[in-house]
Order: C-alpha cells, then sequence, then structure tokens
C-alpha cells in the first residue's frame, strides 16, 4: 500500500492530472484503488458496462478488439476514461502484457474532483482528442 504522497507523485507524473495542484491529488489519492494484474490479464471487457477509469503506475497494457491490437500503454496512461465521462458498455478489451499495477478510480468519485477542479475535465477531454487524431490518421494510411 503507497502513501498518500507516493500517490500523488504517481498522479502528478500522469499527464492527465498534470496541472492538478498536490493539494487536490491528495484528494484523488483517497479515492484511488490500487489493483495488481497478472500478465495475460483481462481487466476491461468488451461489452461490459464501464464506472471507473485506470491510471498504469507500473507495468504495461494492450487495448484490443478480439485480436486487433488497437493501442499499447504504459506507466502515466490512462485507459477507459470514456466511462467515467459517460458511463456506456466497453468499446474493446484492455489487457495486461506484462504485470500491472494500476490506479483504478470509479466514476462517483471523479465527478465529484472534476466538479471541483475543471483542469482534470480539460486534460481528460485533450487526451480524447489526441486520440481521435491518431485514430484518424491510422485511417488515412
Amino acid at each position: 500500500m503507497l502513501l498518500t504522497i507516493e500517490k500523488v507523485a504517481i498522479l502528478k507524473s500522469a499527464r492527465i492530472f498534470s496541472d492538478t495542484p498536490d493539494y487536490i491529488l491528495a484528494s484523488v489519492a483517497d479515492i484511488v484503488e490500487e489493483i495488481h494484474v497478472a500478465s495475460g490479464e483481462t481487466f476491461i471487457h468488451e461489452g461490459e458496462l464501464g464506472n471507473a477509469m485506470h491510471l498504469v503506475v507500473m507495468g504495461e497494457v494492450q487495448v484490443h478488439k478480439g485480436d486487433a491490437r488497437l493501442a499499447v500503454f504504459g506507466p502515466g496512461s490512462v485507459v477507459g476514461e470514456l466511462s467515467v465521462l459517460s458511463p456506456a458498455p466497453r468499446s474493446a478489451s484492455v489487457t495486461a502484457t506484462e504485470e500491472t499495477r494500476l490506479f483504478r478510480i470509479h466514476k462517483d468519485a471523479f465527478d465529484e474532483v472534476m466538479a471541483d477542479r475543471p483542469e482534470i475535465a480539460q486534460n481528460v477531454i485533450r487526451i480524447l482528442v489526441d486520440r481521435l487524431r491518431a485514430a484518424n490518421l491510422r485511417l488515412e494510411v
């Protein structure tokens, strides 16, 4: 179990929280759930209703639809962020490609933090726009 100050440092290193003051991140640190995922374990399943996002603390995960790999993410990356903005069935699955440690943040708790800190919502939007642009570039090729 990590100390709050360690969680804050990890959160601060993630782009989604990079503009957020440490004292606010201390509140976020209180709502994160630390989880460990074994290599090959799927922790987000396509089609299931999502209600949490995950921050990769250590390790690597791949986003996929069946056998088709869509993206690979490492430390500091978030996956499942759409579900904290608009809960709906997951559009893809996410599986650890190696032993991975994650912070899970549930929608209800995240909503409260975003209400107080609009820069977090802006960072989520920025990440989503970057991913949309990358997907568009892949379609153009």
